[in-house]
């Protein structure tokens, strides 16, 4: 307690010392690490390629953060649950989502009714990597090359194939569309739950081709298991130099690459934002962490929040167009 007998002078520039130091230590508080877990939604299944993802940063962040960082698995609908489960979150930098393209700029414009807006209801906390996606056939294929597969599809299955894609109304379901037209082949578009199961099919020969990312397909390749024939992008992948981009193929508009980043509901605090920005700035100048990113296909490179933003538009605004073109109906 205060004594009363305290210059009145005295008494009030100590309390607004007091408030001011109050105010500051508030401050510090919002931003510095809390033991309170921060949940990454990652909109796929346990082992496919953004799960793989989420895990290699998130064992880092948590020593970077000062608290835990648990993956939870919010799977179905291309995303769809993770990104509504985002929405509903408090936005005390407690959850974040870390996702690709396809929850963020391709759901919204093929779904009706996707339960969220990206321009509304999230706010971009920074980019970390793009990707390619790409066409793969299967071990019982004889194809080692896109003229090869479609050869096959049309002297060995009356020109028809189905081709698995991670998600309906997905990028990679534009794609088959495309590559049907390209080559006047009639090719379908199987949609699956993820990666994963569909990869599973592959393996299984149960379908004779699939499009997804480098991620999720590297390692079958690099197995022999699989054979990617073709990629998105203006050069060839690092990880695979013999494979060429669509675009040498004569497919246009293909040369953006889709991208990996994080994403909190509207209203996070910057300090929040900023704080989880430098965390994985740091977190992926680690070489080994860089290393194992690259190993799984990715092009890793840190954009803060506004520079990725900016590559979020971008790649909305292209997309947008091309399934506007495509005569495509949301659902």
């Amino acid at each position: 307690m205060f004594s009363s007998r305290m210059p009145r002078g005295s008494r009030r520039v100590f309390t607004l010392g007091l408030a001011a130091a109050m105010a500051v230590f508030a401050g510090l508080a919002q931003a510095q690490p809390s033991a309170t877990p921060i949940r990454l939604l990652v909109g796929f299944p346990a082992g496919a390629g953004t799960d793989a993802i989420a895990r290699t940063l998130g064992e880092k962040l948590k020593d970077e953060l000062g608290a835990p960082v648990v993956v939870e698995n919010r799977a179905g609908a291309g995303g769809q649950i993770a990104a509504q489960a985002l929405k509903a979150a408090a936005p005390d930098g407690h959850t974040l989502f870390l996702t690709h393209d396809h929850s963020i700029s391709i759901l919204p414009q093929v779904v009706k009714n996707p339960g969220f807006n990206p321009a509304t209801d999230f706010v971009p906390v920074a980019g970390f990597a793009t990707f390619a996606n790409v066409l793969a056939v299967s071990g019982g294929t004889p194809a080692r090359s896109m003229d090869e597969y479609v050869k096959w599809v049309r002297t060995q299955r009356g020109g028809k194939d189905t081709i698995g894609v991670p998600a309906p109304a997905s990028i990679p379901e534009f794609l088959v569309k495309m590559i049907g037209t390209k080559y006047k082949i009639d090719v379908q578009a199987a949609p699956y739950r993820g990666s994963a199961p569909m990869t599973a099919d592959m393996l299984g020969n149960q379908i004779s081709a699939g499009i997804a990312s480098v991620p999720d397909f590297i390692e079958n390749h690099r197995a022999g298991k699989v054979r990617i024939v073709a990629t998105i992008g203006t050069k060839r992948q690092a990880l695979l130099p013999q494979v060429p981009t669509f675009t040498e193929l004569g497919f246009a508009n293909l040369e953006d690459l889709p991208y990996y980043g994080v994403f909190a509901p509207v209203g996070t605090p910057q300090p929040v934002i900023d704080r989880f920005g430098a965390a994985l700035a740091k977190v992926l100048a680690m070489p080994d962490v860089k290393q194992k990113l690259t190993t799984l296909g990715l092009t890793v490179a840190y954009e803060p929040q506004g520079q990725f933003a900016g590559r979020v538009r971008s790649y909305t605004q292209t997309w947008e167009r091309i399934i506007k073109s495509s005569g495509f109906t949301p659902q």
